[in-house]
């Protein structure tokens, strides 16, 4: 029975994403994963992860001294293969000094002269079909969903948060770590549906000003910004009746938690391989802008000036498409 490591020390959303790559590797054996503090507390309570290695890549474990610590670690494991699902060099050179003789990664990525197994995949796929790849198959749709494991304390939390109101929730998404990413009108969105639904908004303490800027618009609306895990917020999201969301984590949350998603996209496309993957999914954005895309992850300014990706997408176009997702009053 095969030992496999896992290593995925990107964003969080990368993160979510690689779960099916890890479901598909614990059907033939063990799966350990190496990744970052940030991303850790996502794949708790996950079934498929025999144990996570937390490289702290940027703190305690920085430099060639905690890059030795965590490559001894794993070389006491005798891992039969490492699926490099980040690309680097440094992720590269991990399995490599772990003494993982197998190492599959990509034939594009950085670290890609340390892997014994180089995979191409075509452009345009969804980095979901090119992370499960890595594992040499090709699985059925079913097998490309991500999963998130909450626990009962995050239920527990978010069921408390949200106490036991029964209209229908819509949860925004406002933050993203790419400036250029985040659309303007989320505090004119959450007053346009008001009347329709509730109002939750999710993301990290750093998007409390984002939240406040749609609280003061639509004061009984529900902030939930640095008061959640991130599988509290993957619970949150599962017990909206939509979110919507900018190409961020939350994108990655609700199409693990099969949540209808309302995804804005403004510097970068879904042909990247990032877009929703949850059952039902709208993809708002310009996309007769010419300048789009303008990078891989979005600057943290418009390199024109003019910032049209976002800011000419109108809160009533949203609007209209989170309407589409909520169930229909019943007459009185």
């Amino acid at each position: 029975m095969p030992v496999s490591l896992v290593i995925q020390t990107s964003f969080l959303g990368d993160t979510v994403l690689t779960t099916p790559l890890i479901a598909r590797l614990a059907e033939r054996g063990p799966v350990d994963v190496v990744v970052t503090p940030a991303a850790a507390g996502l794949l708790a309570n996950n079934p498929s992860i025999r144990e996570l290695v937390v490289y702290d890549k940027r703190g305690r474990d920085r430099g060639v001294g905690g890059f030795a610590r965590v490559a001894r670690r794993l070389r006491s494991r005798r891992y039969d293969a490492a699926y490099l699902a980040q690309g680097s060099l440094r992720s590269g050179a991990l399995a490599l000094a772990a003494g993982v003789r197998r190492r599959v990664g990509f034939a594009t990525s950085t670290g890609r002269v340390l892997y014994t197994t180089r995979v191409a995949v075509a452009p345009g796929s969804h980095h979901v079909v090119k992370l499960v790849r890595l594992g040499g198959d090709d699985p059925p749709r079913g097998a490309l969903q991500p999963r998130l494991f909450p626990g009962h304390a995050e239920k527990a939390s978010v069921a408390t948060l949200l106490g036991d109101e029964a209209r229908p929730l819509v949860a925004l998404a406002p933050g993203s770590v790419w400036a250029t990413k985040r659309w303007p009108h989320y505090a004119e969105l959450a007053a346009l549906l008001a009347a329709d639904a509730r109002i939750a908004i999710v993301g990290g303490s750093d998007d409390a000003p984002l939240a406040r800027e749609i609280v003061t618009r639509v004061p009984g609306a529900i902030d939930a910004t640095g008061r959640l895990s991130l599988l509290g917020s993957a619970e949150l999201i599962r017990r909206a009746a939509v979110v919507v969301t900018n190409d961020s984590a939350p994108l990655h949350l609700a199409s693990a938690t099969g949540t209808p998603t309302v995804a804005i996209f403004g510097p970068t496309v879904p042909a990247f391989g990032f877009g929703p993957l949850a059952p039902r999914s709208a993809i708002v954005g310009q996309e007769l802008l010419a300048c789009r895309p303008c990078s891989a992850h979005g600057p943290q300014r418009c390199p024109l000036g003019h910032w049209r990706c976002m800011r000419l997408t109108s809160p009533a176009v949203v609007a209209a498409a989170v309407r589409g997702f909520l169930p229909v009053p019943i007459p009185s």
